[in-house]
Order: C-alpha cells, then sequence, then structure tokens
C-alpha cells in the first residue's frame, strides 16, 4: 500500500459491490434482537428469582 489515494478508491469501489441489507430487512433484524433481548432477560431475571428462593430455603433451614 503504497499509494493512500489508490487503496481509498479500491475501497469506496468494494463497498457499491456490496449488496445492502433493505429497510424491510434491517427492521426485521433489528426486532428479532429486541425480541431475542427482551426473552433472555426474562429468563435470566426467572432463573435469579429461583436461586434467590432456594438459596433462602436453604439457609433458613439451620435456623
Amino acid at each position: 500500500m503504497k499509494n493512500p489515494l489508490k487503496f481509498i478508491q479500491e475501497v469506496k469501489q468494494e463497498a457499491f459491490k456490496v449488496t445492502w441489507p433493505t429497510g424491510k430487512e434491517t427492521l426485521q433484524g433489528t426486532l428479532m434482537v429486541i425480541a431475542m433481548a427482551v426473552i433472555a432477560s426474562i429468563f435470566f431475571l426467572l432463573l435469579d428469582q429461583l436461586y434467590k428462593f432456594l438459596l433462602d430455603l436453604l439457609l433458613n433451614l439451620g435456623i
């Protein structure tokens, strides 16, 4: 890479070759990520509550 200007031109040419997602595809992908994040959050919340309940139960047995 001796000529930075040539490199920039090549990058620009390659960027035009990229098949960019449509707006609909981008929206679908975004909604999928949000949905999976919500599902994972609920799952880990419930798992945490279960562990807390079991730990409280276990610790109160010694009293």
